[in-house]
């Protein structure tokens, strides 16, 4: 039987008791029908209720619509698995259950997602997936790997040089941040939320303060909007930049290479501007912002963005226009649009296989609702089209850029967040460089958090990497990896 969910927008605060409550059976039954009819899961969060028992929230996303749905499932050991029905929802199930030890019944893969402890036996199996038969061979790859990348573990399946499967294993970062979001309100909580990520400092702040504004029931000012809105859209452009120089290094084109991972740097070198960081650690905070960008800070930005712009773009155009490159990059690592719907993409990734997921559009909120970026999406979702998104992404939120900081709208930078709603479920959703990137918590009865949680859009997407290695060559991989540029600690917490 499916029933009914409770309907809001980002960023949203509601009461508990107002979700619409399941026994087992009725919540999966209610949330897949609601898949069926088009949402996206974006999240499964435990809580602890006042009973002692575990109380989980669904939400959906209906980006047609931009309305978030939610429902509750009451208290229970087990529910039936979505992820037989939605392969989208499996990493959501399988982080529900090693935190919460609520277990989606016949869940085909219920293996740990981030907690890896020899003390603990993991839940479910921890063995990894084989491939069996006659010149059949398995290539390990980590966790620790040459340079400054973050630890991870790749287990290919392979014959000769195609890969039949490819299986990844991450946790190796988990430092439980989350325990460090619960308790009274805290000024603490905004460093670390911009520390989750540490590439992704104003996204996961933005979220953060979204999520946080809404329970406090604060909007902050146009003007602390815009600011926020202008160091997102730098911080995606800074990345973006550096991606595709890295892109280009690994097809050995380094003209590229060399020219962006300068730029990048001088995109990093506005943020400073901004805040005083190069990452803008310590610009968002709830309430608004910390910093000010005055009218001459304004025009000095502009002029520096347009000439970083310029370069960026003459540079990234070298890499696009040399048939050596779109030999290696067309047609590689491809995941069709069917297939990222099916396991959940979204971000960057999504676009470049034709999905037009953007929160800023389909979920807009703060300077979002007023001035929105135009769309990128690929066609083939292969590294080709990875790579344009980016391109386009950058181009889009430049533009942005320079329009906003040419009329930053009036008003105070902060606004005082008073005592947060008790009893009360608050998620906002906000377009980081790397994709959707979520963060609920919930409150007891006093007003203090006993549950956060954080969905880094790299939990969607760290699938959608191995299953563009099916039928590739294993030397395809780090080109396919760095296409993706997924999070390590953003997924790890």
């Amino acid at each position: 039987m499916a029933g009914d969910l409770l309907s809001a927008r980002n960023p949203l605060c509601v009461e508990l008791d107002a979700i619409p409550e399941y026994v087992a059976e009725g919540f999966s039954a209610a949330v897949s029908s609601a898949l069926e009819k088009g949402t996206r899961l974006i999240g499964l969060f435990g809580y602890p209720k006042k009973t002692g028992k575990t109380g989980v929230i669904a939400a959906l996303a209906l980006d047609s619509e931009g309305i978030i749905k939610l429902c509750r499932l009451a208290p229970s050991p087990s529910y039936p698995s979505l992820t037989v029905r939605h392969p989208g929802a499996h990493s959501l199930e399988r982080s529900l259950y090693e935190s919460w030890r609520v277990e989606p019944e016949g869940h085909p893969w219920l293996k740990p997602l981030r907690k890896i402890d020899l003390e603990v036996p993991p839940p479910g199996d921890a063995s990894f997936y084989r491939v069996e038969g006659e010149e059949i061979h398995e290539v390990a790859v980590g966790p620790v790997h040459a340079g400054i990348i973050e630890p991870g573990h790749f287990r290919f399946q392979c014959h000769g040089e195609n890969v039949f499967h490819l299986e990844i294993r991450l946790g190796y970062q988990h430092r439980g941040a989350l325990g460090f979001l619960l308790g009274d309100i805290s000024p603490r909580w905004a460093a670390v939320a911009e520390s989750i990520t540490g590439d992704t400092a104003v996204g996961g702040a933005t979220a953060h303060a979204l999520c946080l504004e809404a329970l406090c029931g604060v909007e902050a000012s146009p003007r602390a909007e815009a600011i926020r809105a202008v160091a997102l859209e730098l911080e995606r452009i800074a990345y973006h930049v550096g991606d595709l120089g890295a892109l280009g290094n690994d097809v050995g084109f380094l003209p590229t290479a060399q020219y962006n991972g300068r730029i990048r740097g001088d995109f990093l070198n506005c943020l400073m501007t901004i805040s005083g960081n190069r990452h803008g650690r310590g610009l968002v905070r709830p309430g608004g912002v910390l910093f000010n960008v005055d009218s001459k800070a304004a025009a000095e930005l502009r002029k520096r963005i347009e000439t970083h712009h310029r370069e960026a773009r003459r540079s990234i155009d070298l890499l696009l226009d040399a048939p050596s490159v779109m030999a290696r990059f067309d047609g590689t690592g491809r995941v069709s649009a069917e297939d990222a719907r099916a396991i959940g993409l979204v971000g960057l990734a999504a676009r470049a296989s034709g999905l037009t997921l953007d929160v800023r559009t389909d979920h807009p909120a703060g300077a979002s609702r007023f001035r929105q970026i135009p769309v990128s999406v690929g066609a083939h979702g292969d590294v080709h089209a990875r790579a344009l998104v980016r391109s386009l992404e950058m181009d889009r939120s430049a533009e942005f850029v320079m329009e906003t900081l040419g009329a930053l709208p009036e008003g105070p930078l902060e606004i005082p967040c008073g005592p947060l709603r008790p009893d009360s479920f608050a998620l906002a959703l906000v377009e980081a460089w790397r994709g959707e990137l979520v963060h609920a918590k919930i409150t007891d009865n006093l007003g203090k958090v006993v549950a956060a949680d954080v969905v880094d859009p790299s939990v969607h997407n760290w699938f959608g990497l191995a299953l563009c290695l099916r039928g590739q060559a294993i030397s395809d991989f780090p080109l396919c990896n760095k296409s993706f540029n997924l999070a390590y600690a953003g997924h790890d917490l």
